[in-house]
């Protein structure tokens, strides 16, 4: 090879390239230096958000994934690489990806947005998709559930997500209702007082809101009390029992008769 033309040539390269790749190599080292920066920003703000520790590492990887992506794209373009196909890989892979994954994608998707909207979290009493207990759980794909019976129940997050939920557990208290049906015969006065008085021997029943008992229904048969009051919500089953017991006792007590079917 003639040595002058080698050196026209490099010469000629070196014009034509060399300032687009030493501009290649800054952007490159001062897009990483940023990235990083970045990175530091984001993990401090999240704290700051207080944003769930299992979504934090899932937004800083899929930023800094993206950026990168960018920055060796925009780096790619200014040396002068063509990044067509490049791109063009890259859009066609995630489609069928996408196509694949349809489903996982929509139960991370679901479990990202309970984790940052918060309609529930560990601990809650929750009734969703035909099942009621306490979430000991919540995963980016799905959420676990434990019933009162002691089975634990694994909920995919795209379902959950989507459909109705029941937080027993936000307000802190809940009411306890249920009705007596008594005879005609019964004084329907005298069992408002019983059951006044059991109410307030029962432990756990808030003063506020007041309790309710009044006749609810008049049936062929007899008449129907409701009893309507409020306790917390992580002692509702057995103050219900309580009062209810409390309530027979005394009404049996008193010599109130109950309706007889035949």
């Amino acid at each position: 090879m003639n040595p002058q033309k080698f050196y026209d040539e490099a010469s000629n390269w070196s014009v034509q390239y060399g300032s687009r790749l030493v501009t290649g190599i800054l952007i490159l080292v001062i897009g990483i230096w940023l990235i990083k920066l970045l990175k530091r920003l984001i993990k401090s703000r999240m704290s700051k958000q207080q944003i769930h520790s299992s979504l934090q590492p899932f937004f800083i990887s899929l930023t800094l994934t993206a950026l990168n992506i960018l920055l060796f794209i925009i780096v790619l373009d200014i040396v002068g690489i063509p990044t067509t196909i490049f791109t063009t890989v890259v859009g066609a892979g995630g489609v069928t990806i996408g196509l694949a994954l349809s489903g996982t994608f929509q139960n991370f998707a679901g479990g990202v947005l309970i984790l940052l909207l918060k309609p529930f979290t560990v601990t809650d009493n929750i009734v969703a998709q035909g099942v009621d207990g306490v979430v000991t759980s919540i995963q980016l794909f799905y959420t676990v559930v434990l019933t009162a019976d002691n089975k634990t129940v694994i909920i995919p997050n795209g379902k959950l997500f989507n459909e109705v939920i029941t937080n027993v557990t936000r307000e802190g208290k809940r009411r306890l209702d249920f009705e007596i049906k008594l005879g005609h015969a019964a004084d329907i006065d005298q069992v408002k007082n019983i059951i006044r008085e059991a109410i307030k021997k029962t432990d756990h029943i808030l003063a506020k809101p007041l309790p309710i008992v009044g006749v609810s229904a008049i049936e062929l048969d007899g008449v129907k009390v409701a009893v309507k009051v409020w306790c917390n919500t992580n002692i509702y089953l057995s103050t219900n029992y309580a009062l209810q017991e409390h309530i027979l006792r005394d009404l049996k007590a008193a010599g109130v008769k109950f309706p007889t079917t035949i």
